[in-house]
């Protein structure tokens, strides 16, 4: 027997023992964890187990084993766990094709998206930094920095409180003891108080205060007695800590470093839209920077089938005029089987696809500069991906849409005027400068010296009773006492404090103008970032429509071209070899690059609208809230209008109705919209 073997055999006699260690010991340090939790009169694991899991004790048993049973809250949704295998480029099904516009693929994502999803798998690195239709609410409900929890600060508070004492002491005064230097004592004191902060910083508050004494002094009217109070009390800021403003800058409680009053959660509520607001924006450029890899994946393997089909009839053409022609030589034909086989891998790899990144946002521009990676079934998961449904299916996404050829022409002083009002950058940044702006505000309240002026009612109750028995009796109850209104008491003062030099003072001022100088600053460096970018978006959007014509001139001469060389051959005449694969080649890249000139001509339209912040306009869509803090979701297809979604507006795309482009001739040019497919020709021999 193999020592291998004998070592396994040991290890699973050895087992049994293990586990029984191991549960004697999980058990001996449950027991005593249960004992040290309810000695100290804490909740037991079985309730916090109770609380957080719901099911029995035989989960913690088994992470105590080493082992962590799945939970059923923690299995994936049922669209992955029964996902289909993925289409490769070996798969022999039959394929079925989803013919998808733009904006279908839009609304789908939009219906589809409780996390605004993003093409560089953040979600799985950051997951914390994520955008959820929640976010909205979860700031919203913030009991540290939310509107509510600025609200709450001037909330009425009720308080009240019960002590019973016993007291058995001997004084050395009979004074102190009522006339007793041993004296025992039964005393309880009752308390109930309702406040609340106001707006200018005013403190109010109405308590009642009521006290049993039940001793053996002997001078004592009654053995035992109540004494009941009811008072009110005012306390208002003068200076620091006063004022409107103040209070809702601050907060009734802000000092100097931890402002959060009403208006800077305000504030920070729609910093926070803003933030959501640039999400939704990335995501819907991105679904279209998708869209569009997708359509050149699709257009991009229409060339390289073509091209290999045609170097597959010239090798076949070649091999048939073996040793007849001087075309037919041994190194012609090798020549042409080469190229068939660099095609026939160009498809694969048009087809397939390598997992690269294809066109995201900033990657060279805001919202996404054309890398035309390629491969259809690549295109087609990432594109999955953003819209929410199945990353695999039986069917295969096939766009629909087709990128404009129209020229269009913007408004330069147009564009900027919109930019800069428009952009959700800018008004995040304005929105820092007024935060900036009322904390300076609120700060130079702390230079001020602390005077309060305070006033105090009292009525008073005394009786051998709190609820009275006799109402002949004088002091028979307490509570007959208070209301007589024979004892009633006022206060008023003036409260006065301030720190020598207001070292913090003047050092939250001057933060607090240090902030606002830098926040100042980063929005006149946004304006120049934004103009240059927006200056690129234009410039792009001329160089992409004089290349798409360019590169139509240019598919069409390599067409020309080949047609030339393809007729002379048919013709019966000899063409060299060389320059029929070369025009081959040529015309194989020519429609390539034609089809990317138009996707980057789409992608730079669409940039500049992003550039000047109409990007949601641009594609029909408007962000609606949610007037309830529940959620806030993103939807979009037709109305009625969901509150708290995405929904198309009633506004036409703008270039549907542009002319065709020049030069003449250009729809003659379209591919057969036949469907792409894998051809499989066999060699012969």
């Amino acid at each position: 027997m193999s020592r291998r073997s004998t070592i396994r055999r040991e290890r699973e006699s050895a087992r049994p023992v293990g586990i029984a260690v191991r549960a004697a010991r999980s058990l001996a340090g449950y027991a005593a964890l249960v004992t040290a939790l309810a000695w100290c009169g804490c909740s037991t694991v079985e309730d916090k187990h109770a609380l957080f899991r719901g099911d029995d004790l035989a989960y913690y048993e088994a992470v105590a084993e080493g082992a962590d049973p799945t939970h059923e809250d923690l299995q994936p949704q049922p669209d992955v766990a029964a996902a289909s295998r993925p289409r490769t480029l070996s798969s022999d099904d039959p394929i079925e094709y989803w013919d998808l516009p733009l904006m279908e693929a839009i609304h789908y994502a939009c219906r589809n998206s409780q996390v605004i999803r993003e093409l560089g798998g953040a979600v799985l690195r950051a997951p914390e930094g994520a955008q959820t239709r929640y976010t909205k609410a979860l700031f919203l409900t913030d009991p540290r920095f939310g509107q509510e929890a600025a609200l709450s600060a001037f909330d009425a508070e009720l308080s009240a409180s019960a002590f019973f004492e016993k007291n058995d002491r001997a004084l050395n005064n009979a004074f102190f003891g009522g006339g007793t230097r041993l004296l025992t004592q039964d005393m309880n004191v009752y308390q109930a108080q309702l406040a609340k902060k106001g707006m200018m910083g005013t403190e109010m508050a109405v308590r009642t205060n009521t006290i049993y004494d039940h001793n053996n002094a002997p001078g004592n009217q009654f053995p035992g007695a109540f004494t009941t109070i009811l008072e009110g009390e005012v306390r208002q800021p003068l200076l620091q800590g006063g004022g409107l403003t103040f209070n809702r800058v601050a907060g009734p409680n802000g000092v100097p470093g931890a402002l959060n009053g009403v208006l800077i959660a305000k504030v920070n509520d729609e910093i926070n839209d803003i933030d959501f607001e640039l999400g939704i924006r990335d995501f819907i450029a991105d679904i279209e920077n998708a869209y569009w890899d997708l359509y050149f994946a699709y257009r991009d393997l229409d060339a390289r089938v073509e091209a290999r089909d045609e170097s597959l009839e010239t090798w076949r053409n070649i091999q048939a005029r073996k040793g007849q022609l001087s075309g037919g030589e041994a190194d012609r034909e090798a020549q042409s089987r080469e190229q068939y086989f660099r095609f026939q891998e160009e498809v694969q790899n048009a087809f397939s696809g390598v997992p690269v990144d294809g066109t995201r946002t900033f990657n060279g521009s805001t919202g996404g500069t054309f890398r035309g990676t390629g491969g259809v079934l690549t295109a087609e998961r990432r594109l999955r991906l953003l819209m929410g449904v199945p990353i695999t299916d039986q069917r295969l996404v096939r766009t629909q849409d087709e990128p404009t050829p129209a020229r269009v022409d913007f408004d330069w002083h147009a564009l900027v005027v919109e930019a800069m009002m428009n952009r959700p950058e800018l008004k995040r940044q304005k929105l820092k400068v007024r935060r900036r702006e009322l904390e300076l505000l609120a700060s130079k309240n702390f230079l001020l010296p602390q005077l309060d002026a305070m006033g105090r009612y009292r009525f008073r109750g005394f009786g051998k009773h709190y609820l009275g028995y006799d109402s002949t009796e004088r002091f028979d109850n307490a509570i007959d006492d208070l209301v007589s209104g024979d004892f009633q008491e006022w206060q008023l003062g003036v409260e006065f404090s301030m720190p020598l030099g207001f070292r913090k003072g003047h050092a939250a001022v001057q933060n607090a103008e240090l902030a606002l100088a830098k926040e100042r600053a980063i929005l006149d460096e946004q304006e120049r970032q934004i103009l240059h970018d927006l200056s690129n978006a234009q410039a792009e959007v001329d160089r992409a429509h004089e290349v798409m014509q360019t590169n139509f001139n240019r598919l069409q001469a390599a067409r020309d071209f080949l047609d030339s060389l393809e007729a002379v051959r048919r013709a019966g005449r000899t063409v060299d070899i060389d320059r029929l694969l070369d025009a081959q080649r040529r015309l194989a890249d020519s429609e390539s690059r034609y089809y990317r000139a138009r996707v980057e001509y789409a992608l730079a339209i669409r940039n500049v609208n992003l550039e000047k912040g109409t990007l949601l306009e641009y594609h029909a869509l408007y962000l609606a809230d949610d007037p309830t803090p529940a959620t806030t979701a993103l939807v979009s297809a037709a109305p009625p209008a969901i509150e708290g979604e995405f929904v198309p507006a009633p506004a036409e795309r703008h270039f549907e109705d542009a002319p065709p482009l020049v030069p003449e001739g250009l729809d003659d040019l379209e591919l057969d919209e036949e469907e792409p497919r894998r051809v499989h020709v066999p060699l012969e021999e």
